[in-house]
């Protein structure tokens, strides 16, 4: 997880606009493990990390309301460029016929790493209005990290089990 930022200069709408990119990056990634792994029917990894996409661009467009209402239009200073993986999960992580288990759990650390992300930023962070941003996010991130402790303890049995594919009727990841 990095970021080529100086956090402690961060301007709120700075913070903001990183905040956003944060989520849209993990979106874009489980969007593409969703992608690759398709779906064998039912709630599987392929269906998780849809749903995974699904929650990230949702906070993410929560964030661009809230910058919006602060900052009008305001053109955006970072891109994506200013950040790698900060809460993304491994690109390698994913893999074909893994099991819904193994799925939640790329969900989860992709969450706890984005936990200490905002965590270690906090120290240096001066400007009051990001270090409380900063500190909300890294807050909900740990809710996060709950709520998927909760849902991975409901999964039945079946979900550790990975899938059988056969190799000569799946694409390539």
């Amino acid at each position: 997880m990095s970021t080529s930022l100086d956090l402690s200069k961060l301007s709120l709408m700075d913070a903001l606009d990183l905040a956003k990119l944060i989520e849209m990056e993990a979106c874009h990634r489980y969007q593409m493990f969703a992608s690759q792994l398709g779906r064998t029917g039912g709630y599987d990894a392929g269906a998780f990390f849809a749903g995974m996409a699904e929650n990230e661009a949702k906070h993410g467009q929560e964030l661009e309301a809230r910058r919006k209402t602060l900052f009008g239009d305001a053109p955006a200073r970072l891109t994506l460029d200013d950040l790698y993986d900060v809460e993304a999960p491994e690109m390698g992580a994913p893999h074909r016929g893994m099991s819904t288990l193994q799925a939640f759990e790329i969900g989860l650390e992709a969450e706890k790493k984005a936990h200490d992300f905002y965590d270690m930023a906090l120290p240096g962070i001066t400007d009051p209005d990001v270090r409380e941003l900063f500190t909300e996010l890294r807050d909900e991130e740990t809710e996060h990290v709950e709520m998927l402790k909760v849902a991975m303890a409901k999964l039945p049995e079946s979900a550790r089990s990975e899938v059988e594919f056969d190799i000569d009727e799946s694409p390539m990841l």
